[in-house]
This record gives C-alpha cells, sequence and structure tokens, in this order.
C-alpha cells in the first residue's frame, strides 16, 4: 500500500492527524511480522498503531516509557531494554518531520551567569527539502499487563522507540534543492541539537524490515547515517512547545525565530 509498500492495514486503526506528537501517544509504524492466527506464517508488512516510548517485555510496569522515547544507534545493540527488539522487533516510523528546540544566546547567557530564569527555547521543524515522507528507524515491542486478563482489550502494549544518530553538521537544504542560505539561523542540524533521528533511505528499508536478519553486524550497517543535505529546517512558532497545542498552524513556517539566535 503506497509508498511503504504495506499489505495489511486495519482501517479502524487508523491515527487521526497529529500535528504535536508527544512522548507516549500512539504513532503509525511500518512492521513486518506474522498475521495473528494465519496458518500462513510469513511475514506480512504491516501499518500498524504503536505507542511511543518502549516497554521491554521483561518490564515489571510501564512506568519508564516516557523516558524509552529513543535509543543510540552507536549502542541499541548492547543496551538490555532494546537489544531483543533489535534482532528482530524493527519498524519505521513515517513522519512528515520533527521538532527541535535550540536556545536563544540571551537565554544562554542568563543561564550560564546563574539567573533563575528560565530557559526559553526556539522550535524549528525538520523536514525532507523536497517535500517527501521520512521513514525513522525504530524499534517495537509487547509488554503484557499482569494486572489485566488475557483477553481484556488492554492486556496487550504496542511500544515503540525512535534511533537517533550525530546530528549531521553539512549544511541545510532548501526547498529547492540547492544549499540553504545564511539567513542569520541555525545552517544544521548539529547547530541544533547534538542528535537527530536515524532516517532510513528506501534502499535499507527491506533489509531494516525483514525479521529474518539478526546479524548484529549487518544490522549495524544499516545505520549509517543518510545522505547529508536532504533536510531544512525553519522556525515555528513556541506554541508547539505545549503539547495541548495540536493543529496545522503548528507547521507554519516563521520569517524569523520569536526571538533573536545567535549562532
Amino acid at each position: 500500500m503506497g509508498l511503504f509498500g504495506v499489505e495489511k492495514w486495519e482501517p479502524t486503526e487508523a491515527l487521526a492527524p497529529d500535528w504535536n506528537v508527544a512522548p507516549t501517544k500512539s504513532v503509525h509504524a511500518v512492521l513486518e511480522r506474522p498475521l495473528k492466527d494465519a496458518a500462513d506464517r510469513r511475514p506480512v508488512r504491516q501499518l500498524r498503531p504503536l505507542r511511543w516510548g518502549l516497554v521491554p517485555s521483561w518490564a515489571k510496569s510501564p512506568e519508564g516509557a516516557a523516558k524509552m522515547i529513543n535509543a543510540r544507534a552507536e549502542t541499541v545493540h548492547e543496551k538490555p531494554s532494546y537489544r531483543r527488539a533489535f534482532e528482530t522487533r524493527r519498524c519505521l516510523i513515517p513522519a512528515d518531520g520533527y521538532y527541535e528546540w535550540v536556545t536563544g544566546a540571551a537565554e544562554r547567557e542568563l543561564e550560564e551567569k546563574g539567573r533563575k530564569k528560565r530557559t526559553r527555547k526556539q522550535p524549528y521543524f525538520v523536514t525532507p527539502a523536497d517535500g517527501s515522507v521520512m521513514a525513522m528507524a525504530g524499534l517495537y515491542e509487547f509488554w503484557r499487563d499482569p494486572a489485566l486478563p488475557p483477553d481484556h482489550p488492554h492486556a496487550w502494549w504496542a511500544t515503540c522507540t525512535v534511533i537517533t544518530t550525530e546530528a549531521e553538521p553539512a549544511p541545510f537544504a532548501s526547498p529547492e534543492g540547492d544549499a540553504a542560505p545564511d539567513g542569520g539561523g541555525p545552517r544544521s542540524l548539529a547547530e541544533i541539537h547534538p542528535r537527530m533521528p536515524l532516517v532510513l533511505p528506501p534502499d535499507r528499508w527491506a533489509a531494516w524490515l525483514d525479521p529474518a536478519c539478526t546479524s548484529v553486524d549487518e544490522l549495524r550497517a544499516l545505520l549509517a547515517p543518510p545522505p547529508a543535505g536532504t533536510v531544512r529546517a525553519y522556525p515555528v512558532a513556541t506554541a508547539v512547545s505545549d503539547v495541548r497545542n495540536n493543529g496545522p498552524e503548528l507547521l507554519k513556517e516563521l520569517e524569523a525565530p520569536e526571538e533573536a539566535t545567535l549562532f
């Protein structure tokens, strides 16, 4: 189905558009696994809702889910919380882009001087310069709630995490595909934040989703950073910093940050 070649999707599980996804919210994910109760046990590519914030299958409770929204590409294969999922439960998390926050120079100066002022951060929206869809590398897990009977509709939690890597230091691309002009704001992802979601190009999707691929070395090779200079970032209103705000107006590009930011 569409860009990701999905074979199975339940319309009743469709999520409403979300312009401000926060930890523990549900997101769409593409994954491959056999269909439940099907005689044919071949992996089927599916689009499924997963709760953002991974809960390992062995966890006693889901309380730490909000802290498990990201896994570092450098160590994901060896961390107990992610190791088993990395071997066989990998997914792609499609998105038009993501928000990242940078602290303005004036606020950083106050913070460094020990002034007791809440640091103000300017949000940016990071999106493919060509208008395509991002496919973030992710992992998913199933967790059984021991407090509920097996047939309860909420007895099983399906959760996920996004894999991150070092932020790209190369200059942003412009919407036309050329190098972005220097407008006084951040010139690269690394100038906004030291980490970024690891976006996989289409030629890696099949291998990443294949549950039969369990070689740690082969899988780690898939986590190489994507080609440089394929995204752009623009400032958006600080309203996005409040998860209660949710609407397409959050993606509106500002002509300049809400407060001057020096880099």
